[in-house]
């Protein structure tokens, strides 16, 4: 089973996708790591996208299907995969399933994690971490038990991302927007599309996406 898991910064992407990683040993794929990996074993797709990023230039659509067919042909991901940061274009998406359909492989959904924009900016902007041994808290959802005094180790210094602020927050939101909107249509179409309430504890959304899968088996 292959799916592209979609959903904004800060929904509980990540969290899900290696909850569905563990449950059906579907392996997730971040483009990133991919290249990173391909650089790295000095591949031929590896080479030409080396020379790229070392010009400065953003990695094409060709050399990064290129990478993700490589990477499919590897045992680990027999089971299926899951996309992560991929396709975030129609073109994207049309090379992707042009691809999978050479290899005798489909892409059975396109899942998007829905959160309001209310409830990210207060989920990124509100989170902390300890200073001394990087323990994670919230302002409103995961506060230490003593006020100023991590659960962990103790300390009292803590630190807030520079990035988490409402105006960098608003930005990542607009453009993951603007991504996302035209796919919704593309995979809605060829009836892949499923949506799923990421307002909901994080259990209940895993049950949602395990429904979904379990359902298609």
């Amino acid at each position: 089973m292959n799916l592209v898991l979609l959903g904004p910064p800060g929904g509980g992407k990540g969290t899900q996708a290696k909850r569905l990683q563990d449950k059906y040993g579907l392996l997730q794929l971040s483009t990133g790591d991919m290249l990173r990996a391909a650089v790295a074993a000095g591949s031929d797709v590896g080479k030409k996208a080396k020379a790229v990023m070392d010009a400065g230039q953003l990695v094409s659509d060709e050399i990064v299907i290129a990478i993700i067919d490589e990477r499919l042909d590897q045992p680990n991901v027999a089971k299926g995969a899951i996309f992560d940061g991929f396709p975030r274009t129609v073109a994207q998406a049309e090379a992707l399933d042009a691809m999978m359909a050479k290899k005798g492989k489909k892409l059975d959904f396109a899942i998007e994690i829905q959160v309001p924009d209310a409830y990210i900016v207060e989920r990124i902007t509100g989170r902390y971490t300890c200073a001394k041994c990087g323990a994670g808290y919230h302002d409103k959802f995961q506060l230490p038990k003593v006020a100023g005094k991590c659960d962990s180790c103790g300390g009292t210094e803590f630190a807030r991302r520079p990035d988490d602020n409402v105006e960098t927050v608003t930005k990542r939101l607009d453009a993951y927007h603007a991504q996302t909107a035209p796919l919704l249509p593309y995979y809605d179409k060829r009836g892949a599309l499923k949506l799923v309430d990421g307002t909901m504890d994080i259990a209940d959304v895993t049950k949602a996406l395990e429904g979904i899968l379990d359902a298609a088996r």
